[in-house]
């Protein structure tokens, strides 16, 4: 399975449609929007059954078998199902779509935490064994850590940093030492945050090697996505350079 987590901050991006080849195109594509919208006055069974209508190739079997283990009665309004619920249920219809694409926007948002990791469960497990990709993007950092080979960071609509998260991780350095170190070398600093007299910063490998006084440490998960999330703004004259 590969799995493509995009962290997003709060400027949205300007983003163009992918191309289709019309309905076909649009049968290898599941969705789900960060509130699951599905009909509130419509019972699970009935949601299920539309669907089937509305998707070719959908497995109204797998469908109804996964609702059931799930403990969600079919018969059962959507208005009255929890947010994990609710979000299991949209879950649902894009797994029987068989779809080869899942893009998930922000599915965890609404959440706490259990029904956030049941949801991940079920998500890693499904497509373990379809093979689909995912696309999610999210937030919540610590919780997709586990389950993501791929990360991109966008910052302003703008990608900031891509790659294989281990080999991103490999790239990059967090290196700790007095306040105003990073400005005494020749380093490209992504991020940097002082407190009690000692400054820490994200640094891409390429730069000078830390000296005498100076601790390195590969970045964790968080320090490499939060770390791009809060770079240095270039100077105009930086930024022209």
């Amino acid at each position: 399975m590969s799995v493509t987590c995009t962290f997003l901050d709060t400027m949205r991006p300007s983003c163009e449609p992918a191309a289709t080849d019309g309905i076909k195109g649009l049968s290898r594509v599941g969705f789900i929007a960060q509130d699951a919208p599905l009909w509130p006055r419509m019972r699970v069974g009935t949601v299920l059954e539309a669907g089937r209508h509305l998707n070719p190739g959908f497995d109204a079997a797998l469908a109804a078998s996964r609702i059931e283990q799930l403990g969600i009665a079919q018969r059962a309004r959507v208005s009255t199902l929890s947010g994990g619920q609710r979000a299991q249920v949209a879950l649902t219809l894009v797994l029987a779509k068989k779809a080869e694409l899942l893009l998930l926007d922000e599915p965890l948002a609404n959440l706490d935490p259990l029904a956030r990791r049941e949801f991940l469960r079920s998500m890693f497990e499904a497509c373990s064994e379809t093979g689909a990709a995912v696309l999610f993007s999210s937030h919540v950092v610590a919780e997709l850590e586990r389950i993501c080979d791929y990360l991109i960071v966008l910052r302003a609509g703008r990608v900031r940093l891509a790659g294989d998260i281990d080999e991103l991780r490999q790239n990059h350095r967090v290196i700790s030492g007095p306040a105003g170190w990073e400005h005494a070398g020749a380093w490209r600093v992504v991020s940097a945050r002082s407190a009690a007299g000692r400054t820490t910063a994200l640094v891409p490998r390429t730069s000078a090697v830390a000296g005498p006084g100076l601790d390195e440490a590969p970045p964790t998960f968080d320090e490499l996505v939060l770390g791009y999330l809060d770079e240095v703004r270039p100077s105009p004259r930086e930024a022209l350079a």
